[in-house]
């Protein structure tokens, strides 16, 4: 019999009125199913996290049992390289990021003593730096607070002092990729999101997402609803 690893497995569930049966089910099930297929569940790295915005009344969950193992519940963890927290915040992801791209500053002004032109150094800037500062842009930079974006921009504009060039800003590449990215949800048909972009009556704008809360307001969706608004309004 061969044994293998669940990597990177994720059970997401909705509690809705207290009730955490059909959550704890999809739990079991998991675990049965990974025991039919001789897959193994480490418990010990399996974490719980609940994002409960409630302040009505204080839950007390159940915790969910695996292999006779009670799961550990956390407040935030480390998911595909995205720290998650359970108010949903970037803090502290954005901080790691900023950690990360200002330790890669060092080998790009170590480039710049060897007096290497200014593209190679670009494009140093733009593989090493820039792309941990965007590698998960719009998820997180539109709900992100205006202390982390500066913080951000920070690391740009260091990097820029070092190339002597000006580089460009985060918040341009965030409102180019939402664009870009709505636009390939808009043409692919069979995207299980390209439902979401309803065009009005005019055909000219598309219809914009309700949102009852700013977090939501700030969202992907919502931000790219108007992104692609306001690049029809120009035209």
């Amino acid at each position: 019999m061969t044994l293998k690893f669940a990597d990177d497995t994720v059970v997401v569930g909705l509690i809705s009125d207290n009730n955490e049966t059909a959550y704890l089910k999809e739990i079991r099930n998991l675990e049965n199913w990974c025991q039919r297929n001789n897959l193994l569940l480490n418990v010990s790295k399996t974490k719980e996290l609940i994002v409960d915005f409630s302040t009505k009344q204080e839950r007390n969950y159940q915790t969910p049992v695996i292999n006779e193992c009670p799961v550990e519940r956390v407040d935030s963890f480390k998911y595909l390289g995205v720290h998650i927290t359970q108010d949903l915040s970037w803090s502290c992801h954005i901080n790691t990021v900023v950690k990360k791209a200002r330790q890669r500053l060092y080998h790009l002004r170590r480039l710049r003593d060897f007096q290497l032109p200014s593209k190679v150094l670009r494009n140093f800037y733009s593989c090493t730096i820039e792309s941990i500062l965007t590698g998960n842009i719009l998820t997180c930079f539109g709900n992100s607070t205006m202390q982390d974006r500066r913080a951000l921009q920070r690391v740009v504009r260091s990097a820029g002092r070092t190339i002597r060039s000006e580089l460009p800003d985060l918040h341009s590449i965030y409102s180019r990729r939402c664009w870009t990215k709505a636009r390939k949800i808009v043409k692919d048909l069979s995207h299980p999101n390209n439902r979401l972009f309803s065009l009005l009556r005019s055909g000219k704008r598309f219809r914009s997402l309700k949102t009852n809360t700013e977090r939501l307001r700030r969202s992907f969706f919502p931000q790219a609803m108007r992104s692609l608004n306001h690049t029809t309004t120009q035209y």
